[in-house]
């Protein structure tokens, strides 16, 4: 998106993780200085901290941000997240979907010159599924990683078309140290000057880069990231702009924002109370006001979803999200299909009792509180008797496994396959609801087993099946974004994983 000038902002350092606690107060420090003897001539610097640079197993937010500029993975996700292929030249998929065989790109090197090798890809994958990778849990499914005739070959317990998705782990050199050695457009080089990246001219890819070195700023707490922003020092940070714990950042600065897979969605109880009538979660899944929540809410860092997929994903069902789009006329009538009845009053009535809802929200997040008080308001309104339930995070947690609510407002990260089983299945992580259908069951595994073409038409399916069946209602995808010092770079295409997807079309401006 173009950027847009801003006078006062408030950035999200956290993910939207349940983070109860406000953030600790800190002592301002004096601003740092760049890590280089030549940084009164660099117009473009980068943060970073004293945490691990390690970009499998730090994790540590800022450094994290930087992997994208020193390692590769077999593929990256763009914009619309589509693998693309980077490491990986081509791969083979068995009948039964079991078995994926990789074949790397031929040419490639790691920053010292030495060749890129299946060994490499096997370790990294490996060191990813260990618990404390900041990867952990996405290869759950695969049961073992093995290297043969210079291959990387994947085996799974169950088929996933979309495991590519799953593969932009970051790939490092197999025994390199605490800061391993990578593919990527820059290395890292440690002086007596300070930490520099140096764009590598036999970078494998042979595209041109915006700056020849890129200087990093150490930061030794969040009001340092502050201080060093706002007297541009530093060039560039990433935010969460309508996230939990959140910092202040004031100035004017460019801002461009990404799509994300941070799904915010309305859960239902489907075992007890109106809502274990799938009539009424219906009904109810047409009186949610998504694009005022995207735009107004969410101050348009969100984009507005029917369906649990982002809108720029290619199974992203257009036809099928209008059905379920915001219709206080169909609402109506999906009540009165459901044999509720309006009185006098204006208030609906299952039989002789008012249809009342007991609605709880967590209130650590203010961005997800107005949303909730707004969709509460606009249930009243239409009739329906609400009791929005504001809840510190810890109760809301209580309340959420305790089925203490009929609907309830949440977020989650969904993994880049948006895979929405810890909504569905029995047992599932985020299935508080207590949903639970064959039928949802058996085709989710047919969407989730299938690829290309043959993948959007069991997406279809799925996504027809939970219009009837509506354990959950995606309300929006939130964004996250990229901020630059104004005037400084253009041309910038930010991904959820790289900040600086795209950095050979990047242009520095005055």
């Amino acid at each position: 998106m173009k950027p847009s000038r801003l006078f006062a902002l408030v950035l999200a350092l956290a993910l939207l993780s349940g983070c109860g606690a406000p953030p600790p107060e800190v002592t301002p420090t004096p601003s740092p200085t760049p890590e280089t003897v030549e940084a009164s001539s660099t117009v473009f610097t980068l943060p970073r901290t004293t945490a691990s640079l390690h970009p499998i197993l730090s994790t540590d937010k800022v450094n994290v941000s930087l992997a994208g500029l020193i390692w590769e993975g077999l593929f990256e996700l763009d914009r619309t997240f589509s693998p693309q292929p980077r490491l990986c030249q081509s791969y083979a998929v068995s009948a039964d979907g079991l078995t994926w065989t990789f074949r790397l790109r031929t040419g490639v090197t790691f920053s010292d010159g030495s060749p890129l090798t299946a060994t490499d890809v096997v370790s990294s994958l490996q060191l990813a599924q260990s618990p404390q990778s900041r990867f952990a849990g996405r290869l759950d499914d695969v049961t073992s990683i093995s290297e043969q005739e210079g291959a990387v070959m994947l085996t799974l317990h169950t088929p996933n078309g979309a495991l590519p998705a799953l593969l932009d782990i970051p790939v490092v050199k197999a025994g390199s140290d605490e800061v391993p050695l990578g593919t990527g457009p820059y290395r890292l080089t440690e002086t007596e000057g300070g930490a520099v990246l140096t764009a590598r001219t036999d970078w494998w890819r042979n595209l041109n880069l915006p700056a020849e070195t890129i200087p990093l700023v150490t930061i030794q707490a969040a009001d340092d990231l502050i201080s060093a922003f706002d007297t541009e020092d530093i060039s560039l940070v990433t935010a969460d702009l309508t996230g939990t714990c959140t910092l202040g950042f004031a100035g004017d600065h460019a801002v461009w924002d990404y799509p994300t897979t941070t799904m915010v969605y309305i859960g239902y109880n489907c075992k007890s109370g109106p809502c274990a009538n799938a009539a009424i979660r219906r009904a109810l899944d047409r009186a949610w006001d998504r694009n005022t929540v995207a735009v107004a809410l969410y101050s348009r860092h969100a984009q507005a979803a029917a369906l649990p997929l982002h809108p720029d994903c290619a199974d992203y069902d257009d036809t099928l999200a209008q059905r379920r789009d915001y219709s206080p006329q169909v609402f109506t009538q999906l009540l009165e299909e459901a044999g509720c009845t309006q009185g006098e009053d204006g208030l609906w009535y299952q039989g002789r009792r008012p249809l009342s809802l007991t609605f709880v929200v967590n209130t650590d997040n203010t961005f997800r509180l107005s949303a909730a008080e707004y969709l509460a308001d606009e249930l009243t309104r239409s009739g329906v008797q609400v009791e929005l339930q504001k809840l510190e995070w810890n109760e809301y947690q209580q309340a959420l496994t305790a089925g203490s609510f009929d609907l309830y407002l949440g977020a989650t990260t969904l993994s880049a396959d948006f895979d929405p089983a810890p909504l569905l299945a029995a047992g599932g992580a985020l299935n508080f609801g207590g949903y639970w259908n064959a039928n949802t069951l058996t085709l989710l595994s047919a969407w989730q087993a299938a690829s290309g073409a043959p993948r959007k038409t069991a997406a279809q399916a799925l996504w027809s099946d939970l219009e009837t069946q509506v354990p959950f209602s995606t309300l929006c995808f939130k964004n996250q974004s990229v901020l630059t010092q104004w005037g400084t770079v253009t041309g910038l295409t930010p991904t959820q994983q790289n900040p600086f997807y795209g950095i050979e079309n990047w242009r520095f401006g005055s």
